[in-house]
């Protein structure tokens, strides 16, 4: 399109924002009083619809949908109902990766969003894979979507095989970290094993560029050691059964016992608890939900 093309464009788009907004201040002055629209609603579906819409302000509007993306989940894991739906956060992040087809962030941050397990987020880690792979599709040689790819199969999918597959790809792909080779060899050899994961995460926080991907691997590291110490109190648990021949009714028990000098908190500072010799999380921890490989071990 010319200069001049693209000026009477704008300037058309400009006039017709006018009119809507003048029409909608009259409508509001005359008509009733009527309940508000939820902000949940998603004007525009089609991403090819808003791309020719957008003109050149593409990258805006894709930070504009970012930011509704991470309000939705944001405003969706942090209610009080009991049926958290996330409908809207595959839509949402599909139309801000499709105004920019390189906002990293939100594929990365995006699919560990979209791969939560419900309450904490919708439990659909293969719309997690999608989205990475539409990311990859744009850019090919970006190791860490890949990466990323390796992480949902392993840590939510526990396909250890595809992870280790993701994992070989990624490193193969240019400027990609040496230990991503030995992470997939020992990912196939030893597929869900605890230090594989600490191994993953640890890196996943040192190198992420994102602060929030590295909150939320500092998160892992955290549930990790969670797994951890419950391996070490089931010890004194057991110990406890095998001695009187019950499981401990409470903590008290076994610091009664001298099998522990006091409560048990997880890393997030939260008791543990102690239920007919099971060993659960606090319900206000911030580690829940935790991994399905609670019953792991090292």
């Amino acid at each position: 399109m010319t200069a001049p093309g693209r000026l009477w464009s704008v300037a058309l788009l400009v006039a017709c924002l006018s009119a809507a907004v003048s029409l909608q201040a009259l409508l509001e002055h005359r008509a009733p009083k009527v309940p508000a629209v939820s902000p949940d609603v998603l004007y525009v579906r089609s991403a090819p619809v808003l791309e020719r819409l957008a003109l050149s302000y593409r990258s805006v509007l894709a930070d504009v949908y970012w930011l509704r993306t991470v309000q939705h989940y944001g405003r969706t894991k942090l209610s009080t109902t009991q049926d958290k739906r996330y409908d809207l956060l595959y839509p949402l992040l599909d139309l801000t990766t499709s105004l920019d087809p390189r906002f990293s962030v939100a594929y990365r941050f995006g699919a560990i969003f979209l791969a939560e397990p419900p309450p904490g987020g919708p439990g659909r880690p293969d719309l997690a894979i999608e989205l990475l792979q539409k990311g990859l599709r744009s850019q090919p040689n970006r190791w860490e979507l890949a990466e990323d790819i390796g992480f949902v199969y392993y840590w939510w999918l526990n396909d250890h095989e595809q992870a280790a597959a993701w994992f070989t790809r990624a490193a193969r792909l240019p400027g990609a970290p040496e230990w991503l080779n030995p992470v997939a060899a020992m990912t196939l050899a030893k597929g869900g094993n605890r230090a594989s994961s600490r191994r993953l995460w640890q890196e996943m926080e040192r190198t992420a560029e994102a602060s929030w991907l590295r909150s939320a691997a500092a998160q892992r590291l955290q549930q990790l050691d969670a797994l951890d110490q419950i391996d070490r109190l089931l010890v004194a648990v057991g110990t406890y059964e095998t001695r009187i021949g019950r499981p401990p009714a409470n903590w008290r028990t076994l610091i009664g016992a001298r099998l522990l000098p006091g409560v048990p908190v997880d890393p997030a500072g939260y008791p543990y608890a102690l239920t007919d010799g099971r060993i659960s999380l606090h319900p206000q921890s911030p580690l829940l939900p935790m991994p399905v490989e609670v019953e792991a071990r090292p």
